[in-house]
């Protein structure tokens, strides 16, 4: 082999070690938060459930259909919560391996990113599960025929539960969306402002996919996107805004 192939190898093999041990680390710190929760397992899905079995009619409950679901049911919903918990820490672990790599204006644009998606992400959690579910749920338990009774099944609920709680939370990531497309440079604010008459119409088709066909649950749904979308409007235009200022004091020095 050669030295220039050599010299060539070698940054190659460091940074796929590199990349082992923090994936390791990554793996490590939910392993060790999961541990730490996993006595809690029922707790945390009598928590998750709660939005549910306050509106079943009395003297009805959850059930589990399978053999295995009271155990695996508890044991999925505390791994999910376990990276939720450990995001802010494999992000970092992300970004500790990528920084080296990026140019100082990318950096300081990344960094915040990076925080603000977590948050954001969060966010979505929360507004899902205090604000969707009980409305949500209530419309669900509301219109069945009155010889049904409603007992769901554990894991159909966890699933149905966490397809939620990922497409709120990736909804509240809007405005970063709107931003990277607009630092980017593949389009601008006033391009994104004249289709918003198309965005609104989107958020409510979203809206109406995601929720029951009722007014309500669409606009929970649909306002908030919109509303981000805004946000993210506001953010693109203060930051082409610094941008130009930027370069204007530039090309006066």
């Amino acid at each position: 082999m050669s030295t220039q192939t050599a010299d060539q190898a070698l940054p190659l093999r460091s940074h796929l070690i590199e990349l082992r041990q923090r994936l390791l680390r990554c793996v490590l710190v939910i392993l060790v938060i999961f541990l730490a929760l996993f006595s809690f397992a029922n707790d945390l899905y009598t928590w998750v459930s709660a939005p549910l079995t306050a509106l079943m009619p009395a003297g009805t409950s959850m059930i589990a259909t399978d053999v295995t679901s009271p155990f695996f049911a508890p044991f999925k919903l505390t791994l999910m919560v376990s990276i939720l918990i450990a995001m802010p820490l494999l992000l970092h672990q992300a970004w500790s391996y990528i920084a080296p790599g990026l140019y100082g204006h990318e950096k300081k644009l990344a960094a915040p990113i990076l925080a603000s998606s977590v948050v954001l992400f969060y966010l979505g959690i929360a507004f899902a599960y205090g604000v969707v579910f009980p409305i949500i749920f209530g419309f669900f338990t509301s219109v069945g025929p009155e010889n049904i009774a409603v007992m769901t099944d554990i894991s159909s609920y966890l699933n149905f539960v966490l397809k939620l709680f990922f497409a709120f939370g990736v909804v509240f990531e809007i405005p970063i969306a709107t931003l990277l497309v607009i630092s980017s440079g593949m389009t601008s604010v006033q391009e994104l402002q004249s289709k918003r008459p198309y965005v609104i119409v989107g958020c409510f088709v979203i809206g109406m996919l995601l929720t029951p066909p009722d007014l309500i649950s669409q606009s929970l749904l649909a306002v908030p996107m919109w509303l981000l979308f805004e946000l993210g409007l506001l953010l693109g235009r203060a930051m082409t805004l610094g941008s130009s200022q930027a370069s204007a004091a530039v090309e006066e020095n």
